[in-house]
């Protein structure tokens, strides 16, 4: 099992689209949920269409705003991503939470777990609309527990997994341990990662995964919640980015071999 527990010093390191918005760097798209409303997304092209691509999935209040940063930088790796707004936030980064609005208008639940079928639906537009063949999910926060459920329930869809601050966060309406049945079944390649404070209650996520390829990453400075862990202004970025860019190179390279 390749197994890796880093603990590094900070200063080492339809189903059919509908064009919405353009911008020299994304396209702004929407796509329809199970329920009839359109999310909507932000889509990153590299060069080469047929890169892997990154469903990136933001944390409680936010929207894809969450990403504006990290996204041309996964693309200048060579990845093709996909900034989701889920109806669970609202804006972050001067970027509002379309789905949320909609979700709200329509008089749709839009907590934690209401936002999951947001999450099933831009998997199933990676794959029949954008031609995917090969996807990862990265949650933050709360969405980060949620793509191990997503990584579970369909892991032939899903090619590997980054969970930034996953937690327990639905205990109140699912029980104590909810999360951790998911991770059990998570035998994808794995990434999470923390804050220092956070380490304990990743762990028993990390270590019931069955995942051959793993990788469990903790800052020895103090961290970040959730993926603005990658954020410049985040004094450690650059060891969070040492670690998320030698997992992604490693296991799920923009190209398969």
């Amino acid at each position: 099992m390749r197994t890796q527990r880093m603990l590094v010093v900070g200063w080492m390191l339809a189903l059919v689209a509908v064009p919405a918005a353009a911008d020299p760097e994304f396209t702004s798209v929407d796509f329809p949920s199970s329920d009839g409303i359109r999310v909507r997304a932000d889509l990153y092209e590299p060069v080469d269409p047929s890169s892997t691509l990154i469903l990136l999935f933001h944390q409680a209040g936010w929207s894809r705003g969450e990403y504006r940063e990290i996204a041309p930088k996964l693309v200048a790796e060579g990845y093709r991503v996909l900034a989701v707004d889920q109806r669970s936030g609202k804006g972050v980064n001067r970027v509002v939470n379309e789905t949320h609005k909609r979700a709200k208008k329509k008089k749709l639940p839009a907590n934690y777990l209401d936002a999951y079928i947001d999450l099933v639906s831009a998997l199933t537009y990676a794959r029949e609309s954008l031609k995917a063949e090969r996807v990862v999910v990265w949650g933050s926060s709360y969405s980060a527990s949620l793509v191990l459920r997503l990584a579970a329930e369909r892991a032939t869809d899903v090619n590997a997994v980054m969970a930034f601050s996953p937690g327990e966060y639905f205990k109140k309406a699912k029980g104590q341990s909810y999360v951790e049945e998911f991770a059990k079944q998570v035998s994808q390649p794995l990434f999470i990662t923390s804050s220092k404070a956070e380490r304990k209650q990743v762990e028993p996520l990390f270590d019931a995964a069955p995942a051959e390829k793993k990788v469990l990453f903790t800052p020895a400075s103090m961290g970040q919640h959730g993926s603005r862990a990658l954020w410049t202004k985040s004094p450690d970025n650059d060891v969070y980015w040492a670690a998320v860019k030698g997992f992604l190179v490693t296991y799920v390279p923009p190209k398969s071999n």
